[in-house]
């Protein structure tokens, strides 16, 4: 079975990540198979819009923790640079479980989300040991403010959906059956625009945005690539990711 399920229909194509056993964590194999997906996605012409969402019950754990400390594993590799390519088409996350520290950025680097009732989110990297490499320390902030992304990285605590919302982080919170089907409406709207139109739009808003966000994108991998040089403990990682499991199930 693939680790990424893909179905086009009416130009809109829902990407699943598919691996539920391991809360769609990512491992090497699941970023390389995701990147491609979506490069071959955004090259296709049958395609306008993409929703990206998960197998239930997560929509993404963060790093596969089995491969996170393996020197010469596929992760290593796969983790350096952007987690997905350069797109022009909107592309919608469809939040229909728990997003946590990779999996929080992988949500952030969607042009919007729409969260079932059971989403929560959280920024667990201090809390695990690791640094974000993925865009967060721009990405969050940009999305729900400075002071509540220094309190969600300082804390690690996780946030509801309806808190979410409240926030600024997504745009609809939506009951858990009505997900896919609400994502894709808005897809449909957003595919029957003119195309040509509505990426001129898009890039318009990155131009806006990069003349600061690329310095901080930069110094954000400066800063990851020097921490994780000096090589980590899966062990101890796993451990500290255990207990931070613990802590989302008695914040629940």
């Amino acid at each position: 079975m693939s680790v990424v399920l893909t179905e086009v229909t009416d130009f809109i194509a829902t990407v699943t990540l598919n691996r539920p056993e391991r809360r769609n964590a990512l491992s090497g194999e699941l970023i390389s198979a995701l990147r491609a997906t979506m490069a071959a996605l955004e090259a296709s012409d049958e395609v306008r819009v993409i929703v990206l969402t998960g197998a239930d019950p997560a929509f993404c754990a963060g790093l596969d923790l089995t491969e996170l400390g393996q020197s010469d594993g596929p992760l290593r590799s796969a983790a350096r640079g952007p987690l997905l390519p350069a797109l022009a088409k909107p592309l919608i996350g469809a939040v229909n479980g728990v997003a946590v520290t990779g999996g929080l950025e992988l949500a952030l680097a969607c042009d919007f989300l729409v969260a079932s009732d059971r989403a929560r989110f959280a920024d667990t990297h201090a809390r695990v040991g690791i640094q974000p490499g993925w865009g967060l320390t721009v990405a969050l902030p940009e999305a729900i403010g400075f002071r509540r992304a220094r309190e969600m990285s300082a804390t690690g605590n996780f946030i509801a959906a309806h808190t979410a919302l409240t926030w600024g982080l997504v745009n609809h919170v939506v009951p858990h059956e009505d997900l896919l089907h609400f994502a894709r409406r808005l897809a449909a709207d957003a595919a029957s625009t003119d195309q040509d139109a509505m990426r001129a739009i898009y890039s318009t808003y990155d131009e806006g945005y990069l003349g600061t966000r690329r310095d901080g994108l930069q110094h954000e991998r400066d800063v990851n690539a020097r921490w994780h040089a000096r090589g980590i403990d899966p062990g101890q990682v796993a451990q500290r990711r255990a207990a931070v499991i613990e802590r989302g199930r008695a914040q629940a």
